[in-house]
C-alpha cells in the first residue's frame, strides 16, 4: 500500500515498466482441483517460464473463448440455416425456369422447323422485336435484373 502511494505522487519519475507491473490487478482465486489435475498442472507449471497463474488463464480464456462461439453458434445458426434454405429455394426456382425456357426453346423451334422463308417486311418487323428485347434485357441488366419493366414491350412496331 505503501509503494502504491510513493508511485502515486512519483509517478513522473518512475520507469514506465514498474509502474505498468504495479498497476496490474489480479483476483485471488482458491479452487479445488482433482488429484491428477492438480499434479498434471504441477509437472507444466515446473517447466521454465510457466507458471500456475499463467496455465489456468490461459486455459480459462480458452474455455471462454470456446464459450462465446458456441453462444455464437446458437445465435446465429438459425439465421443461418435459413438463409440457406431460401438460397437453396430460389436454386431450385433457377433449375425450373432453366427448365421452362429450355422447353420453350424447343417447343418454338418445332413450331417454326418447317416455316417457308420470311419475307421482307415478316423479317424486319422481327429484327425489331428482336432488338426490342435486347435492348429491354441490357436495361434490366444494368438495373440489377430483378426488376420488372413496367410499360416497356417488345413487340416492336406494328405488332398485333
Amino acid at each position: 500500500m505503501l509503494f502504491r502511494a510513493f508511485a502515486s505522487v512519483y509517478q513522473d519519475k518512475m520507469p514506465a515498466g514498474i509502474l505498468a507491473r504495479m498497476q496490474t490487478r489480479k483476483t485471488r482465486h482458491q479452487l479445488y482441483l482433482p488429484d491428477h489435475l492438480s499434479a498434471r498442472l504441477d509437472a507444466l507449471a515446473a517447466e521454465p517460464n510457466n507458471s500456475k497463474t499463467s496455465i489456468m488463464s490461459e486455459a480459462l480464456g480458452a474455455w471462454f473463448e470456446r464459450r462465446e462461439d458456441v453462444e455464437a453458434e446458437r445465435q446465429f445458426g438459425r439465421k443461418l440455416e435459413r438463409q440457406g434454405r431460401a438460397v437453396e429455394r430460389m436454386e431450385q426456382r433457377l433449375d425450373h425456369l432453366t427448365e421452362v425456357v429450355g422447353l420453350f426453346v424447343r417447343h418454338q423451334l418445332t413450331l417454326t422447323a418447317h416455316h417457308p422463308a420470311f419475307d421482307a417486311a415478316t423479317r424486319k418487323l422481327g429484327q425489331a422485336r428482336y432488338d426490342a428485347f435486347i435492348r429491354l434485357v441490357a436495361e434490366q441488366a444494368t438495373r440489377g435484373g430483378g426488376e420488372k419493366a413496367a410499360g416497356n414491350s417488345i413487340s416492336g412496331k406494328g405488332a398485333k
